[in-house]
């Protein structure tokens, strides 16, 4: 049976809304997801709270009773709380039904199967959660392996990147890696290295994409270093035909990856 907390005083309550503070989350090793739909498509990967709050309006919804009665059998604790301590704990005025705190994704590069799909996208010193959690939901839908993040990107578990993910964080392995082991990784094994780039004149529809193809894109202001950009087994750029110079990080991205996805008859598996 859920235990029942209305105290905001409560030590717990304020353990887990330091989870929103990225040096907590660091040390604790866990994370915040909030919303039904997103922890009830987690629950369908697997991926249970350790604790579950909901509030006592949302205590009779089914999809909360299948969490909560998921939860405690797999061992954790569900926890019925009020409006306002949810609110506090996601730093929403408006919260959600439910707060979940997870234990956080451990995956690195040996753990990856690149022969497991035909996409894989690749982010260097990505800064913006908007644009993490949107690749991770192109990643989704296009089949991806996986995101591999580069160099000092935004953290994939901060509530932001969480909430804009909208659950495909459950769904997409990511790795937390530096330059010179990706690319050592990488060149272990097949898989071609595409940079999205404005010097070159290679169209993204002219070139081909033979899986495992992993894209890479470059920091949102600055783009990708002049040596990784050396590194890419090919450089495409998107046209641009109006007055802006670039498209947004995880546009491009989505853009790139469904013309991967075409040309690879639909997401094949790489051979």
């Amino acid at each position: 049976m859920p235990r029942e907390i209305t105290a905001y005083s409560n030590p717990l309550i304020k353990w887990v809304r330091d989870l929103r503070d990225k040096r907590h989350r660091k040390q604790a090793r866990q994370f915040l997801a909030e919303g039904l739909r997103i922890l009830t498509e987690a629950k369908e990967t697997g991926r249970l709270p350790t604790l579950l709050f909901f509030a006592k309006p949302s205590a009779d919804h089914p999809l909360v009773r299948q969490l909560v009665r998921a939860v405690e059998l797999a061992g954790g604790e569900a926890i019925e709380t009020t409006p306002d301590i949810l609110s506090k704990l996601s730093g929403k005025d408006n919260p959600q039904a439910v707060v979940g705190v997870f234990e956080e994704l451990g995956t690195t590069l040996n753990m990856l199967d690149r022969a497991s799909s035909g996409i894989w996208l690749v982010a260097e010193r990505l800064r913006d959660p908007g644009n993490l959690g949107t690749i991770l939901r192109t990643g989704d839908a296009v089949g991806a392996g996986g995101l591999i993040l580069v160099g000092e990107c935004v953290d994939p578990f901060s509530v932001e990147a969480v909430r804009a993910s909208m659950g495909a964080l459950f769904t997409v392995p990511i790795v937390k890696t530096e330059w010179q082991p990706f690319l050592d990784w990488l060149r272990q094994g097949p898989g071609q290295l595409v940079g999205l780039s404005l010097d070159t004149e290679t169209d993204y529809r002219s070139a081909d994409y033979a899986a495992p193809t992993f894209l890479l894109t470059g920091n949102e202001a600055q783009g990708m270093p002049a040596d990784y950009a050396e590194a890419c087994d090919v450089l495409v750029k998107i046209p641009m035909l109006g007055k802006a110079d670039s498209l947004n990080a995880a546009v491009a991205t989505a853009v790139m990856a469904y013309e991967v996805l075409a040309q690879q008859g639909g997401g094949t598996k790489a051979g």
